[in-house]
């Protein structure tokens, strides 16, 4: 297959050098009795470096095809797929050199188009588990950020993460803030982001949703026929788990009016729901996780979401994402309120405000905006302890901020997590720490004796 792309790349790059070709001529036909009177200015000799550079990439480039299509005739498929995803390394670092925000647009691109690795290789049986009902083939997640438009679901799925969660996403259309607005601290692996809820909108991302909706259920069906061990996947919405994360805009009054309309318009596609009041970058957002306000607000989502119709599978869950930077009384107003309406998860947590030690010496570390990556792991793990202490570990939990490894993916299910989440580790890291992760978290269970991810679910807090 690599090698056919190879070859399609090159017909085009012939196709177009002929075109341009022809244009010339063309061009100085046309123009013959001017030209005669004004000889054309002489052409300069000398090639740009962009155009070397890009030279030197595209010959890159062609050459991981090439090779891997060669590879690929002579190994089996668990290998080659191996070797795809290890590819990835020699691409990735050239993102370091663009500007966050276009490397970001790039890397959701890629995954849109499907230039990508596909896993095609089974998750360990160990990491197989059931939450809500549906079933996750492993419990690494995409968070909510990467793919805020649900462009590239279906490519980010067959990374080989066990779900992915697009948004957030807002009611109308909004820019976010101004750019820029997105800041690398590499050192620290470490990111600082104040986008503000830079969304398309519900009506663009339910298009898209519904597009794959129905490529989605007939994955699905096809797939019945299984046994329940090799169907891990499953989930209303088809292979691989997709949840929707619901966010507000900036200029609305009623934050309770613009979630309601995205349970209504969205839940139909998604597999959970997710109440997003814990970002840092819209003014009064965490002012929701108050005792009233968030029992109010949850109430009326709850409310919108068991009014409408539903199949034997009931209606989505419905998970609330919170903030790291919360006192202990917080945390008890905001477990009594999840546990008393039953609150189907909590996703713990969100970006911090805080600048710890790691981080405080940075430049960087001065903009405004909320930190993610490896100094956010200690602080998010504690409150996730405490949050799987106070609700007595009944609420399933995800666990998020600073997974970089399958070792930290394990910390956090130790600490009470039954699913965990990452982004900032997959911006530096790209698609090959997806199985790098899963193989890592399936030693440590296997080390520490357990059999399966739920035995292991807050064993350090007993």
């Amino acid at each position: 297959m690599a090698t056919r792309i190879a070859l399609k790349f090159l017909r085009d790059c012939s196709v177009y050098r002929k075109i341009k070709s022809n244009n010339i001529s063309r061009h100085s036909f046309c123009t013959g009795a001017s030209t005669a009177a004004t000889p054309p200015p002489p052409i300069s000799k000398k090639v740009p470096q962009f155009s070397k550079t890009g030279r030197l990439f595209t010959g890159a480039v062609l050459s991981l095809l090439i090779g891997g299509g060669a590879y690929a005739s002579t190994v089996d498929e668990a290998t080659f797929c191996d070797w795809l995803f290890s590819a990835t390394k020699l691409v990735n670092p050239f993102f370091a050199f663009l500007d966050p925000e276009i490397a970001h647009r790039l890397a959701v691109s890629a995954a849109a188009r499907g230039w990508v690795p596909i896993e095609k290789r089974p998750d360990p049986q160990i990491l197989g588990l059931q939450v809500w009902g549906r079933r996750f083939s492993n419990p690494i997640g995409l968070s909510a950020g990467f793919d805020k438009n649900a462009e590239a679901v279906e490519g980010l799925l067959g990374l080989g993460f066990g779900f992915v969660e697009v948004g957030s996403v807002t009611p109308v259309p909004q820019e976010g803030n101004p750019k820029p607005r997105i800041f690398r601290l590499p050192k620290e692996g470490a990111i600082i982001n104040r986008c503000g809820f830079n969304s398309e909108g519900i009506v663009a991302v339910a298009k898209r949703l519904g597009a794959q909706h129905g490529k989605r259920k007939m994955e699905t069906s096809s797939s019945s026929s299984s046994t329940e061990d090799e169907n891990v996947h499953g989930g209303k919405a088809g292979p691989g788990i997709l949840g929707v994360n619901l966010g507000k805009n900036k200029t609305s009054e009623d934050a309770a009016a613009d979630y309601v309309q995205g349970v209504h318009t969205l839940s139909q596609y998604a597999d959970y729901l997710v109440i997003n009041i814990s970002s840092p970058n819209t003014p009064g957002l965490r002012q929701l996780q108050g005792r009233k306000q968030l029992k109010d607000l949850v109430k009326k989502i709850q409310a919108a979401r068991d009014e409408m119709q539903w199949g034997e599978e009931g209606p989505p869950p419905l998970l609330v994402k919170i903030a790291p930077d919360l006192s202990k009384q917080d945390l008890e107003d905001i477990a009594a309120v999840a546990q008393a309406l039953r609150v189907d998860g909590l996703i713990i947590s969100n970006t911090t405000i805080q600048r710890p030690d790691s981080v405080s010496k940075d430049p960087t570390a001065e903009e405004t905006g909320g930190l993610s990556g490896k100094p956010l792991f200690d602080l998010s793990t504690n409150i996730l302890k405490d949050m799987y202490n106070l609700t007595k570990g009944r609420i399933p939990l995800i666990g998020c901020g600073g997974i970089s490894s399958g070792e930290d993916a394990y910390k956090k299910i130790r600490a009470g997590a039954t699913l965990v989440q990452l982004y900032t580790a997959f911006a530096y890291g790209g698609p090959a720490l997806i199985p790098q992760i899963k193989a890592e978290l399936a030693e440590c269970l296997e080390r520490d004796g357990y059999k399966s991810i739920y035995e292991a679910v807050g064993a350090d807090c007993r």
